[in-house]
């Protein structure tokens, strides 16, 4: 999707522009086309993902300050309902929720009857996709639909999703989507794209990119936007960019981390890093995972779970004799070469979208950014193995 306001008439004719209580129309409508709708709202201190029934559940007038191990909400000044980043939470738990049931068996005529759970939920429409964040969906869309091996649950709940993204106009502190070429401005697959706009007139400027966001649009308020409306919306969009709280130098990132694979960056890092596993938790494109069976005390039944895992447990990596990475220096190390590196051998792509959510969840305000500088800046070491 090109910029606002830089397609003219053609752009001016397929753009719609809704007034804010409109919004709550936008929700009622998805809720009414059968779709379980799910969007941003506070709980807890924080910006978090959950079912919303109406725009009022919205995090309207809250924004949040985001720096390197903290993460604070504060009132704002106006009504905005997007005047945030991102939270602690990513859409990957529900297109990949972090515990999901592949089969059940039960014991039936002297032996076991193995059942499969069925997807019986309502289709799911997400409001607030950032560009970030529709980037990383479609990063694990690669990983889970592509290939020889599909994932028939991410499948299913991926199916029929609506998409309302929204163009970012509040980056935080953490967030270095334009230097990843991930953001703010949205580009993908998407049903409708909002970008809000406060300058007076609280509203949003409407896109459909698909033939259900044009039905769904035609059910809204709404009115033909104007010049005036695709300029404000551009320099809100214009002005997120120059407002990235950080930035990265992504040129041969894969090559940089395969020629440091000893660099005593690691060993630095290591002394920090607690193996925690709150950056691959709080990723929305990490997708490791493991299976744990269980049976009851009875032995009648039985059933086996998946669970989300991370590179950074000593189990991830364990084979017969042990975990062939043992230490944190080795473990972070295989993260960020992967996510920054390797990942583009496997899928073609950048596993990072910038949207910064690993360094402020970090309790030891790891900065993957600040990182891959020190491993810039101090040399390239002998490509060797712990």
């Amino acid at each position: 999707m090109a910029a606002p306001g830089r397609r003219g008439d053609a752009r001016r004719e397929m753009a719609a522009v809704l007034d804010a209580y409109a919004v709550d129309a936008l929700v009622a409508t998805l809720w009414a086309r059968g779709f379980r709708v799910l969007g941003p709202t506070v709980r807890d201190g924080a910006v978090v993902y959950d079912e919303l029934q109406s725009a009022d559940e919205l995090p309207v007038g809250w924004t949040d300050v985001q720096e390197a191990g903290a993460y604070q909400l504060v009132r704002r000044t106006d009504n905005a309902m997007f005047g945030f980043a991102v939270g602690p939470h990513s859409w990957k738990q529900f297109l990949f929720p972090p515990r999901v049931s592949l089969w059940q068996a039960h014991r039936h005529d002297g032996g076991f009857e193995v059942e499969e759970p069925a997807n019986g939920e309502r289709p799911l429409a997400l409001i607030g996709v950032r560009s970030c964040e529709l980037r990383a969906i479609a990063v694990q869309d690669r990983v889970f639909l592509e290939g020889r091996y599909g994932d028939a649950d991410y499948a299913a709940r991926r199916r029929d999703l609506f998409v309302v993204a929204v163009n970012c106009i509040e980056p935080a502190g953490t967030c270095f989507c334009a230097s990843t070429g991930t953001g703010p401005e949205v580009e993908g697959d998407f049903d409708l794209v909002l970008t809000e706009i406060l300058d007076g007139e609280h509203r949003f400027l409407v896109e459909s990119g698909s033939e259900r966001g044009e039905d769904v649009l035609r059910e809204l308020p709404s009115r033909q936007a104007t010049e005036a409306d695709l300029e404000a919306a551009g320099r809100a969009v214009a002005a997120a960019a120059e407002q990235m709280g950080r930035s990265l130098d992504t040129t041969d990132l894969r090559g940089l981390l395969a020629r440091s694979l000893e660099h005593p960056r690691w060993d630095d890092v290591a002394s920090r890093c607690l193996s925690c596993t709150n950056c691959t938790l709080v990723c929305p494109t990490c997708f490791c995972s493991s299976v744990q069976d269980a049976t009851d005390l009875a032995g009648d039944r039985a059933e086996r779970i998946r669970t989300w895992d991370s590179c950074f447990s000593l189990e991830h990596s364990y084979i017969h004799g042990g975990s062939i990475r043992p230490s944190g220096r080795s473990r972070y190390r295989q993260w960020l070469t992967h996510k920054f590196g390797t990942w583009h051998d496997q899928f073609g792509t950048s596993g990072c979208v910038g949207c910064g959510r690993c360094i402020t969840w970090c309790p030891a305000a790891i900065d993957v950014t600040e990182e891959l500088a020190a491993l810039r800046a101090g040399g390239e070491e002998s490509d060797a193995n712990d």
